[in-house]
């Protein structure tokens, strides 16, 4: 009695498994890719928008991805309707083959499209649409199957797969992805990196990077976040770097949209509006739909900050059309603004340019200089620069621009002893002139006993140069 229990409800069982199955792994191993879609995706709740955008066929899938898309903005509400999608999908399809075969059989295939629009989900360039249309057309299949007539059934599944056509689009399209996909953690965790800098949460752009991916991107969300933090100039070399590479991204539509994406982030909390505006704008240009709430409220903050309360007023008006946006953007309108806020942007604008002129992101220490000299206090600005020359093991051009009253940091003073031992002036008198402790001095000679001890000084990274470079 209990077997045959058991055994009438395995489908349930199954279901429930795979909801849960699926959920957990969206939501705690997988997530940040399902983030990223919300970043690339916009949905705005007007009429107009809505006639114009989703129409032609193919209407229903686009309207009801973009739709559902715009919940991915934290993991649960995403990871949730993603195992919803998946587990219907499984359940569609062992309806349909209870039809021709019996429980087991069923229960294998079905489980065999699960676990095959399971995987598809972790590609990274693939879009809920796409689950969603394969979803839509096995419910059509089933819902002809209730037919009991051979021709009757024949008829409906004809007009519901026309209908399908129509609303859903062709089952196979070159913009679905590909066949197959298998989770790549290491990807994600660099999506994890980018979604969680954009968001501004640097302690978790810093807990993510404890697992050091030695890639270009990974490395460049950990720079920002240290100098946020007020940490670069002390903890750059506790992660890999590729040179000055890791440090600033130029912005350009040479550039992947994910790489050029993230070149903005930096600039725009350096200061420079325009390399963060070129970045935004050219990142909307390049995304598969052109839009993106993450680049519009971006641009609005830019124009804010730059003064252009017109221009962000257009990007404002756009998302106070949106379900979480919404809220943000009227507390930003021009006039709505509130002390804190008006505050913030003032500090911002503290750090412009106040020279009109064109230049480009590949000359970056020259837009660092032009930033210090809009606004000496540029912390930030200051930080980046000196390590820019660290990492172009330029220690002359470093110590022009190094100031011992302003910045006090271990990296920047291990450079210092550097530079006076080759211009043999490292005495006492001349290390303490420059605000270096003497037992830094002591840690440096017991650097040249172990180097391989202290990897994470600018000694272990400027001696490593000198041996490539012979």
């Amino acid at each position: 009695m209990i077997t045959k229990k058991i055994q009438s409800h395995t489908g349930h069982l199954a279901a429930a498994l795979a909801f849960l199955g699926s959920w957990a792994f969206f939501c705690f191993a997988y997530p940040y890719h399902l983030m990223r879609r919300e970043q690339m995706n916009l949905f705005l709740f007007d009429g107009d928008y809505i006639r114009q955008t989703y129409r032609g066929a193919g209407w229903l899938a686009r309207f009801l991805s973009d739709f559902l898309e715009q919940f991915f903005l934290s993991p649960v509400p995403a990871s949730l309707l993603v195992a919803l999608l998946l587990t219907g999908i499984g359940v569609v399809v062992y309806r349909i083959c209870r039809h021709f075969l019996g429980k087991w059989p069923s229960l294998a295939v079905a489980t065999l499209f699960f676990v095959w629009s399971f995987l598809r989900e972790t590609s990274n360039l693939y879009q809920t649409r796409y689950t969603l249309v394969v979803l839509g057309y096995l419910s059509c299949v089933l819902l002809a199957l209730q037919c009991r007539k051979g021709g009757t059934k024949a008829l409906a599944g004809i007009l519901l797969l026309a209908i399908g056509s129509w609303a859903l689009a062709s089952p196979f399209h070159k913009h679905y992805g590909k066949l197959w996909s298998v989770p790549k953690f290491d990807y994600e965790r660099v999506i994890g990196l980018d979604v969680e800098t954009s968001l501004e949460n640097w302690d978790k752009v810093l807990q993510l990077s404890k697992v050091d991916l030695y890639m270009e991107e990974a490395s460049y969300c950990y720079n920002l976040a240290l100098a946020m933090k007020g940490r670069l100039g002390d903890d750059l070399f506790n992660h890999s770097q590729n040179h000055q590479f890791t440090l600033l991204f130029p912005a350009s539509s040479e550039q992947t949209i994910f790489t050029n994406g993230m070149a903005g982030e930096a600039w725009f909390q350096l200061g420079d509006m325009t390399q963060a505006e070129q970045s935004a704008i050219t990142s909307l240009q390049a995304s598969p739909k052109h839009t993106g709430a993450r680049f519009l409220v971006r641009l609005a903050r830019i124009n804010l900050i730059s003064g252009e309360d017109e221009a962000a007023q257009k990007y404002l008006n756009n998302l106070d059309r949106t379900l979480f946006y919404g809220k943000w953007a009227r507390s930003m309108m021009p006039g709505r603004q509130d002390e804190a806020t008006r505050a913030q942007l003032e500090e911002a604008r503290a750090k412009l340019f106040r020279k009109d002129f064109v230049h480009q992101s590949e000359r970056p220490r020259e837009i660092l200089r032009g930033l210090l000299e809009a606004n000496p206090d540029n912390f930030m600005a200051r930080n980046y620069l000196l390590c820019y020359d660290l990492m172009c093991y330029d220690l002359d051009t470093f110590m022009e621009d190094y100031t011992a009253n302003m910045i006090n940091a271990r990296l920047y003073h291990e450079a210092i002893l550097i530079w006076l031992s080759q211009n043999n002036r490292l005495t006492p008198e001349q290390v303490r002139s420059y605000g270096v402790d003497l037992s830094t001095v002591d840690r440096m000679n017991r650097f040249g006993r172990n180097p391989s001890g202290q990897k994470n000084t600018y000694w272990y990274y400027y001696l490593k140069a000198m041996y490539e470079q012979q």
